[in-house]
Formats: structure tokens, sequence, C-alpha cells
């Protein structure tokens, strides 16, 4: 048996006694959860309790005001939004009705909550989700920039950067090449301050090089630059290499992992775009994965470079002298510690880039698309002040960004000229009291610059790496959202599906807690055309998204060829239904690559023949390249009725066994439309059809209507069967009727 699903939030010692001297501690509780605001709009807790017989309000704090309702006296539950939040609104028979008030961080919880009220009320099982979105992070408080997204804050680099990493994997030989190449290019820098070294005390110092002739100390001279040259001619072999195999590697990984963000993207369902603007994803797959490829290139290899080399540096500055050595290590803590607490401070200045960013993009997107409807209602300058201000937006987040990263690179120039001083001051007393010579104390200067140069160079890489890990943490966000389950190991294989459908008690809501449909029963045999009419925003097109599998019904079952379509597998459904929508899109490419697109690998016949059914066939004819004609983004370069007509003949040519029809006339004439009825008539015949159509004759033809209201069905029956009932559906006849009219009196 399945487990009652429950919502429970941790209440206090002290507001879990108020509770239960309200709720009786025998009553199961169901809903447990707290609102942040009280009746009057000023910050408190009160917390909202649900058992199967009563819904309780108890005020955490302040004077007594709890209140136990009956779940038999509720006669709705349902959210209303408010200016900066919502309120949950019980009302009751014969009082007035309760409401609990939140703010907008809440909405999501308090709209499944008036769900399960509402399951309960009405006896039904309750059926409501246990993990909500989350809108702050669990480990900090702090508000998510996105629900159920990342927290800058609590992110760890290293982590998202491990997994980065694990995308060189399937290039172990070249990545085993590149580690080559970094030791190889370490070791080169760290032999010529001993060559020098060598050179000062042996050649032109009379210390260790005493008692050697000129002739000798030439001969030395000659084989240390020799050597010299050949540790440059070696740095030149390993940079050579270790430059070409990390362009090719992080052009490869951002190109991986660009592909899965872009294949993931595909693949997620249409719940995941309702929330979220396209271009704050474009950004993620352009913005986010540069700066992601620009940490690659410039940053994690030179990262692994230099960790060897101050490793390598500080060995050999010990062997030097000991002492010097710790008198230039004295600032590197004091720059390390400075460095960290710096980029704490940044990593979140870096994630508002991010999203600023992506504000920036969705608004030039939604611009661009939307150009005919600017210029339509001149709202050019408006547009122009709207991209103004997240354009300064962006500006400002920049300035504050490069503010922030001067401040670091000066104090760490500071604290690497004290460095200088020090090895100056205390390497010279050294060299006076003879207990180093001249050549090491060079060697040590210049290994001092080796180590204070990676360390000023970690600055500017935490800033990549602060950068990188923000937008791969994003990136990753997406990549980890669950896709449609295409082949769901346990779904059920339907390659021919006769075409039976069955709507048994289906509820759905895109806001739960505001069902869409109620309980709806509908049964549709194989081959039988439906037409679906109401006024709008009754439900036709949810209706038909639902059969797409577009979305799952919150409750209820929606059952083809008698199995629930969240059993089905995805792609053998979609494979069977076929869509033409009210505003049909088209994509870049010629004409019979649109007709052709959900057929791939289909002859021109094929596709002419399709045209042909659609009335298209001759209009395309009249272009000047015919069927390869350019269509241009979304269709721009044809009318709305050729655009339909080219939808309609991609709908036949994919053969669908079900077929729905979204107001697939709207966009064309009267002569168009009678040419496509009679089309559209041809190809229905055996397939399940559901039609959508504001314009109530163009449904004659249908075996059956049914009109909606309010969710639910309300009549059904054949066009004459309706009208002779003069119901609902009658009176929206006639209706349309007299609108009609008018407008023929005006023309």
């Amino acid at each position: 048996m399945q487990e009652t699903p429950r919502l429970i939030e941790a209440a206090s010692a002290a507001a879990e006694t108020k509770i239960r001297q309200v709720v009786p501690p025998d009553e199961e509780t169901l809903i447990q959860v707290s609102a942040d605001l009280t009746e009057a709009g000023t910050f408190g807790v009160c917390w909202l309790v649900v058992t199967p017989k009563r819904v309780a309000l108890v005020p955490e704090s302040g004077p007594d005001g709890a209140v136990s309702v009956p779940l038999e006296n509720l006669t709705r539950a349902a959210t209303e939004p408010l200016v900066g939040g919502g309120c949950l609104e019980l009302e009751r028979q014969g009082e007035s009705p309760l409401r609990l008030t939140y703010t907008g961080t809440q909405a999501v919880k308090f709209s499944e909550v008036a769900r399960g009220i509402e399951q309960l009320r009405q006896q039904q099982p309750l059926s409501i989700k246990a993990q909500l979105e989350r809108t702050r992070c669990a480990r900090c408080g702090r508000l998510l920039p996105e629900k159920d997204g990342p927290c800058p804050a609590c992110v760890r680099r290293w982590s998202v950067l491990g997994r980065v990493a694990g995308y060189l994997r399937p290039y172990k030989l070249r990545a085993a090449a590149l580690a080559a190449a970094s030791l190889i290019t370490t070791s080169a820098q760290l032999l010529p301050p001993l060559i020098t070294a060598r050179i000062i005390d042996e050649v032109f110092e009379p210390g260790e090089g005493a008692g050697r002739s000129m002739e000798e100390r030439l001969h030395l001279l000659g084989l240390l630059v020799l050597a010299l040259v050949g540790v440059r001619v070696w740095s030149w072999l390993g940079e050579l290499t270790h430059g070409w195999m990390v362009t090719w590697l992080s052009a490869r990984v951002t190109a991986d992992i660009r592909h899965q963000l872009y294949q993931r993207l595909e693949m997620l369902s249409l719940q995941f775009y309702d929330k979220r603007q396209a271009g704050g994803l474009i950004s993620r797959v352009t913005y986010d994965a540069g700066m992601l490829q620009q940490f690659l290139v410039d940053g994690l290899p030179y990262l692994a470079i230099n960790a060897l080399l101050i490793l390598g540096i500080i060995a050999f500055l010990f062997s030097l002298s000991w002492k010097v050595t710790l008198f230039i290590l004295i600032p590197v803590p004091l720059t390390l510690t400075w460095s960290v607490l710096f980029w704490r401070r940044m990593w979140g200045i870096f994630h508002r880039f991010g999203h600023t960013w992506s504000a920036l993009s969705a608004r030039l997107s939604e611009a661009l698309n939307g150009i005919r409807v600017v210029k339509a209602f001149t709202q050019e300058r408006r547009e122009v002040a709207a991209f103004e201000q997240r354009n300064d937006d962006l500006a400002a987040i920049a300035r504050k960004t490069a503010r922030n990263w001067f401040a670091l690179s000066t104090t760490m120039g500071l604290t690497t000229g004290l460095g200088i001083l020090i090895v100056w001051y205390f390497g010279s007393l050294e060299v006076l009291g003879q207990r180093l010579t001249l050549g090491k104390l060079t060697a040590i200067y210049q290994y001092m610059w080796l180590v204070y140069g990676p360390l000023e160079w970690f600055a500017q890489v935490n800033s990549w790496m602060t950068r990188a890990s923000a937008g791969a943490e994003r990136i990753f966000e997406v990549i980890d959202t669950p896709a449609e389950a295409y082949e769901d190991p346990d779904a059920v294989s339907l390659p021919a599906i006769r075409g039976e459908i069955r709507f048994d008690r289906v509820t759905f809501g895109y806001d739960k807690s505001k069902p869409v449909l109620r309980d709806l029963e509908l049964a549709i045999k194989p081959g039988e055309m439906i037409g679906l009419v109401g006024r709008s925003g009754v439900g036709k097109t949810t209706t038909v998204n639902l059969v797409a599998r577009f979305y799952d019904v919150d409750q209820g079952s929606l059952q083809i060829d008698g199995v629930d379509v969240r059993r089905i597998r995805l792609g053998d459904l979609r494979r069977q239904v076929g869509i033409v929508s009210q505003d049909p899109v088209l994509f870049s490419g010629s004409i019979a690559e649109n007709i052709g697109y959900g057929k791939p690998g289909v002859g021109l016949a094929e596709i002419m023949a399709a045209a042909r059914v659609a009335n298209a066939h001759q209009f395309i004819l009249a272009k000047p390249d015919g069927y390869d004609t350019q269509v241009g983004e979304r269709g721009a370069g044809l009318s709305g009725g050729e655009r339909q007509r080219l939808a309609i003949a991609r709908a036949i040519l994919h053969d669908p066994r079900v077929l729905i029809l979204d107001e697939a006339t709207s966009s064309v004439d009267v002569q168009t439309e009678k040419a496509i009825q009679e089309a559209i008539a041809h190809l229905t015949r055996g397939r399940t059809t559901l039609a959508i159509a504001h314009r109530l004759s163009t449904l004659r033809h249908a075996d059956r209507l049914v009109l909606l209201d309010e969710g639910k069905i309300v009549e059904t029956g054949t066009h004459e069967e309706l009208l002779a009932r003069k119901g609902r559906f009658h009176d929206l006849v006639q209706l349309q009727q007299e609108v009609a009219q008018i407008i023929a009196v005006q023309e």
C-alpha cells in the first residue's frame, strides 16, 4: 500500500506545545507548515496544521488566537496573490473566511497546501508533494538566486572543478602529455638561477672560482651559457607541447560540457521551461561555458605548473640559505590569508554577475523576438530604456568586480615589495658575513620572484576559478535536472497504438491549488474525432497537452489503449501523436526541410504529396526557389496562412495515430480554410483526432463535441444534437453569429 504523503515542517518546542493544545494528539498530522507574516502584514510565524478532521491556525507567539475548523465546515481552500506575497483563504459555511498571509518565497508551498486541503475536503486521497522547491539554502539560510538552484555562498569550488576535470577521462593520453609538459616547463624554470649563481661565483668572483686560469673560466662560462641555451630550448619544447595540449583539451572539454548541456535542455520537460527565461538559459550555454573555457585555458594548467614550481623553489631556497628563505616566506601567510578572505567575498559578486548577464540576455532575446510588436506599438524608446537599465546593472556589478580586483592586486604588490626589501637586507648581511656568496644571493633573488610571481598569479587564477566554478555550477544545475523519461526501462512499449483515449477523473493545474481541469471524465474511441469547445481559459489546450504528455496529471489517470500514459515509453507516445498548433513554429531552413522535420531522410516526393493534401503545393511552387525557399527565422518570410499550411503538411507527413488540431485554421482565409478542412477530413480518417476551434462552424463534422466550462464537461454530443438542446453550446453559436453579423455590417 502506498504511504500517504505528508508535508511536515519541524516546529520549536514552544510552538509544538501550542499546536498540541489545539490539535488532539491522537489525530494524524498530514500537513504542518509555517507562514512568515501575520494578518497585519508584519513578520511573524503562524502555523497551519491539517489532520483528516480539521484545519488549525496557531500563532507561534503573542496572544492566543488559535483557530480550529472542522474539514466538513470548509467550502473552499485557495491561494490569492498579494503585493509581495500571497494569502491562503479558507472559506467556511456561514462564517467569514480565514486568511493566512505569507511572503512570495512561500507561494509554492502554500499552493501545494491549498491543493491538499481541497483533496481532503472532497474526501479524496491526499496527493501532494512532500518535497517542495527550495527557495533558501538549507545550510546558511540565504535566499537562493533560483529555486532549487545552488547557493553561491556554500558551493564547494573544488568539488565543482573536480567534476569538470572528470571530463578529461576520455582524453587520458593527451592529459598525460599535458602533465609531462608541465613537469618539463617547471624543471626548466628551476635551473637558470642555479646556473647563473655558478657563473657569478665561479667565473666572475674569486670565491669558488679562485685558482682557475682565465682560459678555464672562459671554458666554464661557455659550458654554462650552453647549459642556459639547452634549458631554454628544453623549456620551449615543454611550453609548445603544453600550449598545444591545453588549447586542444580545453576546447574539447568545453565542447563536451556545452553539448551535454544542450542535450539536457532538449530533453527537459515543458514544466522546466515554464519557470525560466530562454535568454537566461542561452547565457549558460554561451557566457558560463565561455568562463569555464577561459579557466581551463588560462587557469587550471598553470595552477598545476605554479604549484609544482613553488614546491621546487622552496626546496632549492632552503638548500641555498635556510635563514634567508624563512625571511622570504614571511609575507606568504599574509598574502594567502588576504586572498582567501577576499575571494570569499568575490564569490557572491561573480555569481550575481552571472545572473545579471542572464537578465540582460533574457531582455535582449525577448525584445528581438518581439520586434514586430515593439515597432507596431512604437515602443522602441521603452525597450531601449529597459535594456539600458539592465546594461547599467551589469556595468555596476562589473565596476564593483574591478574595484575589488584592484584592491587585491595592489595589496599583493605591497606584500611582495616588502619581501624584496627583506631579501636585499638580510641577504646582504649574509654575504657581508661571508655566510653566503653573491652568486647564491642572486639565485635567491631570482627564486624569490619565481615565488612571489605565482602568488600574485594565484590571485588571478582565484578570480578565474571563482568565475568558472560559479558558471560550472549553473551549468551542472541544468545537467542534473531530471529529464523526461524517454527510455524508462519499466515503461510499456507501444510501437503501434490504436488511439483509444480515456480521461479517468483527471485533475490538473499549472498552479496546483487552482486546477484547470477538475475530475474530467471522457472516453474517446479509436478513429473518433472529438471537438473541444468552450470559452478561453476553460482547459481545451490543457486537455490536448496532457494527451501528448507535455504535462502529467495531478490526480486520476489518462490512458491510451488502456495503459496510463505515464507508463508508456515517451518516444513511442510522441512518435504517434501529431500536433498542429495555433501559432505554428518553423525553423530556419528550407520549406522542404520544415515539412520533413518529423521524418528525417524523407524524399521530396513524399514531402510534395503532404503539401498537396495541406493545400500548400501551389503557393510553394509560386516561390522563387520552390521547396528550397528559405523560410527565415520562425517562418518570418511567410504569411500566417502559409505557415499554418506548412505545419499541417508537416503533421500529415508525420502520419500520427492521434492527431491534435489546436486552432489549426485560425490564420487562413475562408477559401483556404475550406480546402484545408477537406484535407483534414481526409487526414482524420482512421485516426483519433482532438480538434480545438473558436469558430464552432469548423467542427460541424466532428463525431462529438465536448463543451468545457471551469475544467469540467458540461455538454457533449454532435453539432446538431447540441444545437437542438438549446443549452450553452447553442448560446455560444448564437453569440458568434451575432458577432459575425456586426462585423459584416461594419465592413
